[in-house]
């Protein structure tokens, strides 16, 4: 009986594993695109950069979807409003 429970037991653990909700410790998280080695610079000029980080209404995607960090978030809203004022993008 001892080795049905610890079968038993084993496959929740595994479970656990596989489960959705994972603790913080165990997420996977994305590098920053932005602060990478050899990464473009952000700047209004570039407009293909910043179509990349503008859905297709407009707006400018959250950091959570991009996984862009705060301060590089920041450059690109500005840079992103600064091109919309001058009509690039």
């Amino acid at each position: 009986m001892k080795k049905k429970n610890s079968k038993r037991k084993n496959s929740q653990n595994s479970f656990l594993k596989l489960s959705v909700f994972q603790n913080q410790k165990n997420k996977f998280k994305k590098k920053c695109p932005l602060s990478a080695k050899g990464a473009p610079k952000v700047d209004y000029k570039n407009i293909k950069l910043l179509k990349r980080f503008v859905s297709e209404n407009g707006k400018i995607l959250p950091s959570r979807i991009t996984s862009v960090s705060q301060k590089k978030q920041r450059e690109l809203s500005i840079s992103i409003k600064r091109a919309r004022n001058l009509a690039l993008i």
